[in-house]
C-alpha cells in the first residue's frame, strides 16, 4: 500500500494522529484525490469523522473541492445528515449553493433526504432557495414529492 493509499485508509479508520503525521511528510495529499475521485475532506465528512475534517480545512484542504459527481463535501453531509459537520463546513467558508453535475445543491439534498435541522442552516447562511436541479426542480419541489409538511414549511 502506498502512501495516498494509506492516508485515504486512516481517513476511513478516523485516525487523527496518524492521518496528520503522513499530512506532515507529504503535505501535497491535502487535495488529491483516491480511486472514486474522494478528496481527503470529502472522505472525512462521508465517514462523519468531524476531527479529521477540521484538520485537513485547517491546513488548507480546498472546502470546495468536488468528487467525480461534482459533489462537495458539504452536499455529502447534507444527504447522510451530519448537521454538525455541516455546520462546521459553512463556519469555515464552504459555498451553501455550489451546484453539483446534475445541478443539485446542499440545499436540495437536504430536502431531498429530509433534514430539516441541515436545511434550516443552510437557509440561515444563505442557500438560494430557487436554484434548479438539471430536471427543473427546487428544494421545495422535493419536500413536497417527499410530503414533509416542516420542510415544505421552511423551504416557502
Amino acid at each position: 500500500m502506498d502512501t495516498k493509499e494509506r492516508f485515504f485508509e486512516e481517513i476511513r479508520k478516523g485516525d487523527l494522529e496518524k492521518v496528520n503525521i503522513i499530512l506532515e511528510k507529504d503535505p501535497k495529499l491535502i487535495n488529491s484525490k483516491d480511486q472514486r475521485g474522494s478528496t481527503p475532506l470529502i472522505l472525512a465528512t462521508y465517514y462523519k469523522k468531524g476531527d479529521i475534517a477540521s484538520l485537513l480545512i485547517d491546513k488548507g484542504a480546498a472546502i470546495d473541492a468536488k468528487d467525480a459527481s461534482g459533489n462537495t463535501a458539504l452536499m455529502g453531509v447534507c444527504f447522510k445528515g451530519y448537521t454538525d459537520i455541516a455546520k462546521l463546513l459553512i463556519q469555515k467558508g464552504a459555498n451553501v449553493n455550489e451546484r453539483n453535475t446534475m445541478g443539485a445543491t446542499s440545499l436540495i439534498y437536504s430536502a431531498t433526504f429530509n433534514h430539516l435541522e441541515i436545511a434550516k442552516l443552510l437557509i440561515e447562511n444563505g442557500a438560494d432557495k430557487v436554484i434548479k436541479d438539471a430536471k427543473g426542480n427546487t428544494a421545495l419541489d422535493h419536500a413536497k414529492m417527499k410530503g414533509v409538511p416542516a420542510l415544505i414549511n421552511v423551504l416557502q
